[in-house]
């Protein structure tokens, strides 16, 4: 059995949470690394943006579509194994990416190898945290945990941007398979944690993964593909839109996902209640506590995403920064989520997870609607670093409590199915804010950008009807820069074409504003479920549930 006593955490000390929390670290980087490189990587690989940006669906939609069946491997492992393994095979992906000399490799390399790796460390990460740590110093260790992934989130950029400027981006992954490395070396200060001998669900993993990858597909193409109506840059066959029934592939893939989960729901009851181990036992969502913390953990997922997609763009494309000087910029967030998560972590015992958590999204709220004031064509230094470390308090605050809501739900061995549960939640909420905001962005440009061309007085009919129907049917983010060579290359005069630039970019502006208003609103709404979160604090031992063929 596994020894979860006060004897083990002060045997490890922080040690553990440390090793931890550096995995957690190079998992939640390599994302971000990718995103701020992507120019440097396509001209390393000569390839296109279309085909990077493939490679990063594919990472994303592998985590996504097995992360529930690498937290059931860890249970039949032992979370230490499972953590073990799934390094050594993050860490062989790693080293792949950064020798790739081509697409292919990178897509094997990182859309695949480490996104096989990271479902069996995510998990695992969060189980051996339960199994090691105990009452407050589970509550501070998940703080940490929590610390990290934002600040790792925010750094990111600031770390990826130096790296490529002054090096190669190869080095940040040729860097990972040296932590995996060192972490690797230090394995034996992890306390064990006892399998769980079970058959695996065979028939719940294949529908469990086609419907969470057919869901997540549909989500993250939804940008390109339209998520109705098929947009202009749905695939095509033969010359022809791949559009059954004049609909969208994002609708289609979204329906088959939800047919492929009911049916995942179904087949785990069925075997259950005919005394096998499931894949998933469903009863976990039916504690309230568990349910709870992970819906304030899509939420969070969700807006911090969605907030990390709108920032690079007004400080990238619109004010005209590089990586490196959007890091710097964003630095006060990534600081005051590290601080405000160990910090409210600290606050477990004294107060209530739904008295910190509620703070925390009224100082996330705060923090958006500062961003929405002070967002204009220059940079207002002192009131957008306001804005960004109330936001970055409030995830910060969230991030201290939820994990330890989650896994206090259940007992230790429980921890590989909670730490993947946990895993799709962050997934789905980070997928589905970026594709919402994007959608509503895009959506907000192309409608501002074509109502101020059209009430312009100086503009000819001939250059209003072409820019509406050229923003209508492929609505884009680009620098102004890009907007005023085109007018310049169709010929129009040096006044048309500061008047259409000048429209374009408080069309910008408002599409931004518009995504920050909604993050605000989502945030509003999200206080509709903390009043579900519990009253006393979850630093006492879990309320024992049901385990088949435990």
């Amino acid at each position: 059995m596994t020894d979860t006593s006060p004897r083990v955490a002060n045997r490890a000390g922080w040690g553990v949470a440390g090793m931890l929390a550096a995995a957690q670290f190079i998992m939640v980087l390599d994302t971000t690394v990718m995103n701020v490189s992507i120019s440097q990587v396509v001209s390393d690989l000569n390839t296109t943006i279309v085909g990077l940006q493939t490679a990063i669906t594919m990472y994303t939609l592998v985590m996504a579509a097995f992360m529930l069946i690498g937290g059931k491997f860890g249970e039949r492992w032992g979370a230490k194994r499972a953590f073990w393994v799934g390094l050594l095979v993050y860490g062989t992906g790693s080293f792949l990416t950064s020798v790739a000399p081509n697409l292919a490799v990178l897509l094997i390399g990182w859309s695949f190898v480490e996104g096989m790796g990271a479902v069996l460390v995510i998990p695992a990460i969060a189980a051996l945290t339960a199994a090691t740590y105990k009452g407050k110093q589970r509550a501070i260790a998940y703080g940490i945990l929590g610390g990290v992934s934002g600040a790792s989130m925010a750094a990111g950029p600031l770390i990826g941007g130096w790296v490529s400027a002054s090096y190669s981006w190869r080095y940040v992954f040729a860097a990972e398979s040296v932590v995996v490395l060192i972490i690797i070396a230090f394995l034996r200060i992890i306390p064990s944690v006892q399998p769980r001998k079970a058959k695996l669900d065979t028939g719940g993993a294949v529908l469990s993964a086609l419907g969470l990858g057919s869901l997540v597909l549909g989500i993250l193409r939804s940008s390109q593909w339209g998520w109705i109506i098929p947009s202009p840059g749905v695939p095509q066959i033969n010359g022809k839109p791949l559009a059954p029934l004049g609909l969208s592939p994002t609708l289609w893939l979204i329906m088959i996902g939800a047919i492929l989960l009911v049916a995942f729901g179904r087949r785990e009851r069925t075997v259950k209640a005919r005394g096998d181990e499931p894949l998933l036992d469903l009863a976990l969502l039916e504690i309230p506590r568990m349910r709870a913390g992970l819906v304030v953990q899509w939420c969070q997922a969700f807006i911090i995403q969605a907030t990390f997609f709108v920032l690079p763009l007004y400080l990238q494309t619109v004010l005209g920064f590089d990586s490196l000087k959007t890091g710097v910029t964003i630095l006060p967030m990534s600081v005051a989520m590290f601080a405000f998560a160990l910090g409210g972590s600290a606050l477990t015992g004294r107060f209530s997870a739904k008295l910190i958590v509620q703070r925390g999204i009224a100082a996330l709220l705060a923090g958006e609607l500062v961003l929405l004031y002070f967002l204009d064509p220059t940079l207002s230094g002192w009131g957008f670093g306001t804005g960004l470390a109330l936001l970055g308090a409030g995830l910060g605050l969230m991030a201290s409590q939820v994990g330890n809501v989650i896994m206090s739900s259940v007992e230790p061995k429980r921890g590989g199915e909670a730490g993947g549960l946990q895993g799709t939640s962050l997934n789905l909420g980070a997928s589905l804010g970026v594709a919402l905001v994007g959608s509503i962005l895009l959506a907000t440009l192309a409608s501002n950008f074509s109502q101020g061309i059209q009430t312009s007085p100086s503009l000819p009919d001939s250059v209003k009807q072409q820019v509406a129907v050229a923003a209508q049917a492929n609505a884009n983010f680009v620098p102004t820069t890009q907007v005023e060579q085109a007018a310049q290359k169709a010929g129009l005069p040096a006044d048309q074409t500061a008047e259409l630039v000048a429209t374009y970019s408080d069309a910008q502006l408002s599409a931004l504003r518009a995504s920050l208003a909604f993050l605000a609103l989502f945030a509003l709404l999200a206080l509709a479920w903390v009043r579900r979160l519990p009253t006393a604090s979850p630093t006492d031992d879990p309320v024992v549930t049901p385990v088949v063929n435990a």
